[in-house]
Parts: C-alpha cells; structure tokens; sequence
C-alpha cells in the first residue's frame, strides 16, 4: 500500500449543466384542530389497492 501523496488534489468542479436542482414540494401534513372529528378509515377496497401500490414500488 502506498503512502500519501505531497501534492493535494485540486477541487473538484461539476461538469456544466450538472448542478443540484432543489424543489420546494408538500410533504401532506397539515394542522387539524383537536375538536375536528376524524376523517372516515378508507374502505376495504381503497385498502388494498394501497397496499398493492406500495408493494409494488418495493
């Protein structure tokens, strides 16, 4: 195995036109007061169909 090098590398700069893009995106949350009633559980159907999308994208 070799030691060290005595010249550092130099910094390393993206080729053009590849640079970090950042989108500003809704993660679904939202504030629901205490008092509100809960939504209604999704039907049998809805459930499975759900649960055979995320089975699918694994």
């Amino acid at each position: 195995m070799t030691g060290p090098s005595s010249t550092p590398r130099g910094e390393h700069t993206p080729r053009p036109g590849i640079t970090w893009t950042t989108t500003v995106g809704w993660t679904g949350e939202e504030v629901v007061d205490d008092d509100t009633p809960d939504p209604p559980r999704p039907n049998r159907a809805t459930r499975r169909a759900a649960a055979r999308a995320r089975r699918k994208t694994r």
